[in-house]
This record gives C-alpha cells, structure tokens and sequence, in this order.
C-alpha cells in the first residue's frame, strides 16, 4: 500500500492507495487499448462535452480539492484554489478543441484532385505527473489527450495519489465510457512497467530531468512518441532602473512560492552592480519575514517540503554553497520548533557573493532556496541566464523598453517575463522550455501537437491515373 500523508504533520495519513505491479498496469493498458476503438470515432465535441462537465465540477467542488491537495503536499491553501482554478481553466480551454480540431485544404498541383490534412489520436497515453501542480498538471495532460481522441492511463505522483484520484473520478464520472481514463498508482517501478508496456503509445511526463532522460530512452528503444516537461533553473534579471519594491515582491513570490518546489521557481537573482546591495537587503529581510506554518491556515505564507527526502537534498545545498564559497544570508536550516517539528519545513534561504559557475547556480534545487549573482550590464546578466543548461523561464525587470526588447530576443527560455517574475504561465499560451528542460513539445496552446499525428488526404476524382510531380 501507498501512504499519503501531510508533510505538515506527519503522523498524519491522508489516504491509502494500492501500489499497482505489472499486472495492473497490465489490466490498465488493456482496458484502454479495448475502449480506444469506440472512443476515437465519438465525435470530438461530444468527447469535448465530458470536459466542460467535468470543468463544471470541479469548479463546484474546488475548495474541497484545494484543502485536500494542501493535506497532501503542503502548499498554502491560497495556492492550492489558484492549482484547482488552473484544472478548471484548462478544462473549459481544451473543451473549445473540440470543435477547433483544425486541420488544412491546400490545392492540388493536379486537376480534380482535392488534398487536405486531419488529426488522427495516437491511441493510448500514459500520462505520468508530479506532486507539485497534482490537479493543474494532469489537467494539461489528460484533458488534451481525451478531446483529441486517446485514451489514457494516469499515474499520479506517489506523493498525492488522493487529489489525483479525486480529479480522476470527476472525470469519469462526467461521462467517460469505461476504460477510456484509467489510474494506476506507485512509484518508480510502476511508473517504468507503464512506459516500457507494449501497448503505450505515447508518454507524456513531467518530473526531473534525470527520470525523463531513462523515461526518453526507454521510448526510444520502442519508437514510442514522447513528450517530456522536465526541470529548471529559472532567473529574474534586476536591472539598475528597475521598480526595486516590485522587483522584490517579484523574487520572493517566484523564489518561494510552493516553498520553491516549482519548476519555474525564481532559484537565481540576477542583479546589477549598482543596486545589488540594496536588492539583497530588501530580500533577506522580506525572507526573514515569511510565516511557515500549515497550509491550511490563512496566515501561513511558506508550507512545508514534500517529505523528508526532500528536506535533506535541500538542506544539502547549504554546505555545498557554503564550501564553494557562497554566503548564508538567511534560512539555511529546518525549522525544528513546535509545531513545525512535526513536517517537513525549511526556513526561506538567500544565497550571496554567488558565482555564476557555482552548483548552487547550476543545479537545480527545488526549494525555498534563491541565489543572488552581480552583474555590471545587460549583455553580462543575458549570459549568466543562459549558462545554464535548462532553458524553462526567465524574467527581466527593467523601466527601459530597450533592455526590454533586447532580453525578450536573447533570452534562451522557452517563457519570458518582462517586469514579473518567472512564474505564472496562463493556459492559452504554450509552456515549457529548451535544452534540458523539455524535447520540444509544449502544453497550454499547441498541445495538440503531442496528442495527435497529421494525416493528410488525397481525394482525385479525375477518372484517370495522374502522376504527381510527373504530369504537370
């Protein structure tokens, strides 16, 4: 069995949920394959129909969902109704696909010949997603896949199997035929049994870098299609004209918001020389500032740390900054007092005197942990953004539509803010990155692309053999 329970207290066990092995991954993949047939000749605005239903319902239930997900994986409450309204926009948004499945005429260069293009679904997608985003995340994923015409089997994370369930059986209790969504909990061996299994034909993941590499190469080997969302190392840009009070309320949404575990978390501070030293002590005092506590309650600005792994792989960073030579201007170290002894709760964490090469400047950390790293210009802080081997967010804060413009082309990111910080994507427009931090694909707008393979069709009513690029 898999216990979920609140990383706030954790005695306390949110939920159980059984680990699934080969053989219900098996039943899973099955019961999709055997639903996928009826399922992709429905026509797509009535599969479009489920979505708005289900778009209805959780926005009714929202606040259920929300103090659920905040047992579960600890982000504030606030945060937690901002996820569900995510699920819900991106509901209503995919459900509009459904009469917007696209495709293209173009003209013969033969007479009495038509030619167009369609989408057709790939078939069975296994839709594998994180804690940290456990309703908005899988409404990326699964909604797009369901309107297009696939069926899917859902693993949610390990870490909030309850919220994912309950988003699920919303789901299917919309309207879903049986075995066209299907879940499957566990942890890494089922989430590999599902991406190795013969009759997946696409993978769509979000997680680490490291698990969606093995999760790449595993679909490779079966020629699978696959569409990865992976990590980050995102930076806000301050420059010396620069709205310093909205700068900083900036950097202390984007570096700890979600407690930093976001992907698109502000972990880097890229400043100019000449206001470096008033930033900083505008940030350590505001992160100094910052209320942990439990997420249910109002007044708590910073949740815990999903459990006690992840604790210590952030704790760890403070002696790896501290030995390259970086200074602790704040947090660095759990919060041991009661109550706050009884979960996982890291203070907030500013790093100075950072260097760029620096592994606290490299490497992703997925905690309430920021660095600060000068720069004299522009050009300097572009560079420093991009010499790093993701490429998911950046932001600039700068008065000067110049710098502005030229940040917005020589930003290697795959989403550029300008005057807000890394963090905030809206679910029309597409989000995700470059290098290593995706495969090229993207969710929100273009979605589709990943869920569905272009056919094109030629219809010649001529009576007669005619030979494209031949008779012309």
């Amino acid at each position: 069995m898999i216990q979920s329970r609140n990383p706030a207290r954790w005695s306390e066990v949110v939920a159980e949920f059984p680990e699934a092995g080969p053989s219900e991954v098996e039943a899973a993949v099955s019961a999709a394959r055997e639903a996928w047939p009826s399922w992709r000749k429905t026509p797509a605005p009535r599969r479009a129909e489920v979505l708005h239903r289900a778009a209805d319902r959780i926005a009714a239930e929202k606040e259920d969902l929300a103090r659920l997900m905040t047992r579960e994986m600890g982000k504030v409450l606030l945060e937690a109704r901002g996820d569900v309204q995510e699920a819900v926009d991106m509901l209503l948004f995919i459900a509009g696909e459904g009469r917007r499945l696209y495709g293209e005429t173009t003209p013969s260069e033969l007479p009495d010949k038509f030619a167009m293009t369609v989408r057709d679904p790939v078939g069975v997608c296994a839709c594998i997603t994180p804690w940290n985003f456990p309703v908005a995340i899988p409404s990326w994923k699964i909604a797009p896949a369901l309107v297009a015409g696939n069926t899917v089997v859902f693993k949610p994370a390990e870490d909030a199997p309850a919220v994912g369930q309950r988003f699920a059986d919303i789901l299917c209790g919309c309207g879903l035929p049986p075995g066209v969504l299907n879940v499957v909990h566990g942890g890494a061996s089922t989430g590999a049994a599902l991406v190795r299994h013969p009759g997946v034909d696409l993978v769509s993941f979000t997680g680490s870098t490291e698990v969606g590499r093995e999760v790449a190469i595993a679909c490779a080997d079966q020629f699978k299609r696959v569409s990865l969302e992976m990590g980050g190392k995102n930076a806000i840009i301050v420059m010396d004209d620069a709205d310093l009070a909205l700068a900083v309320d900036g950097a202390v949404w984007g570096a700890f918001g979600t407690a930093g575990q976001r992907c698109t978390a502000s972990s880097r501070l890229i400043v100019h020389r000449r206001v470096y030293e008033e930033f900083a002590n505008r940030l350590v005092e505001r992160a100094r500032a910052l209320r942990l506590g439990d997420g249910l309650e109002e007044s708590t600005d910073v949740g815990p740390l999903v459990n006690a792994a992840q604790l210590e792989r952030v704790h760890s960073y403070r002696e790896i900054g501290k030995r390259e030579g970086a200074r602790v201007a704040c947090g660095g170290e759990p919060a041991r007092e009661p109550p706050l002894d009884a979960g996982w709760f890291y203070r907030p964490t500013v790093f100075l005197d950072v260097e760029p090469g620096m592994r606290i400047a490299q490497e992703e950390i997925f905690g309430p942990t920021t660095c600060v790293i000068p720069a004299d210009d522009l050009e300097e802080a572009i560079e420093i953004a991009n010499g790093v081997p993701y490429g998911l967010s950046s932001a600039l804060y700068t008065r000067d539509v110049g710098r502005a413009f030229r940040a917005l082309r020589d930003l290697r990111t795959g989403i550029v803010y300008v005057n807000s910080p890394t963090i905030g994507a809206e679910v029309h427009l597409p989000f995700g990155g470059t290098r290593r931090t995706g495969n090229g694909h993207r969710e929100g707008a273009h979605v589709l692309d990943a869920f569905t393979e272009w056919k094109t069709l030629y219809v010649d009513y001529s009576g007669r053999l005619q030979r494209a690029q031949i008779d012309q």
